[in-house]
């Protein structure tokens, strides 16, 4: 798949968890070593329906649906996630035909990381695949009140780039920030032809 710019564009937005970086499949996999320890099953089709959003927020979904709000509580299970991902953290490549648009149109035209994930999470992936240098903007779940399908996370990256919407085009991975794209008034661009499955 061959990207072409709209020549109306000013800015690009990056997701970053399965758009520059090739995570999702070891955030697959600490999730499930999580949830297994209290015999929930994770599947990836569940956590593909909860991409963009914070793990803090998957986790406390994955114990409202599985009833275990008097068992476990949220905060643990997503901790030891972390942990988890953590110990998977050398796995972590570049996802290149992305990337290399990043590296292409750096110096070219406004880009900025707009995340689910934490800030420090975010600094240390985008420090993984060698991608820190090229974006002095990050908006992170830390940054938002309203996290992905809500447009918020981009229309904060908008701001700080001082670009109207209408002018950037979004590139991501899951269906909820396709939604928060559109929703923010931006051109949405769905990676996921350029990647394998996982």
């Amino acid at each position: 798949m061959i990207y072409r710019k709209k020549t109306e564009t000013k800015g690009l937005i990056f997701d970053l968890d399965g758009t520059l970086a090739d995570t999702m499949p070891l955030h697959f996999k600490a999730w499930q070593l999580a949830c297994s320890k209290y015999n929930i099953d994770m599947t990836s089709s569940y956590l593909k329906g909860k991409m963009g959003r914070p793990a803090w927020e998957i986790g406390r979904d994955i114990i409202l649906e599985n009833k275990m709000e008097n068992i476990l509580d949220h905060e643990t299970l997503f901790k030891e996630k972390i942990e988890l991902f953590k110990s998977l953290r050398n796995k972590i490549k570049p996802i290149k035909p992305v990337t290399d648009i990043a590296k292409k149109y750096h110096g070219v035209l406004q880009m900025c990381v707009g995340t689910g994930s934490i800030k420090e999470a975010a600094i240390k992936t985008l420090d993984d695949i060698g991608m820190s240098r090229y974006f002095d903007i990050m908006i992170t779940a830390e940054d938002v009140s309203n996290h992905k399908p809500d447009p918020e996370t981009f229309l904060k990256c908008s701001e700080l780039m001082g670009i109207d919407p209408s002018k950037i085009e979004v590139f991501e991975d899951g269906d909820l920030g396709l939604e928060a794209a559109k929703r923010a008034g931006m051109t949405p661009i769905d990676i996921r032809p350029w990647v394998e499955s996982w």
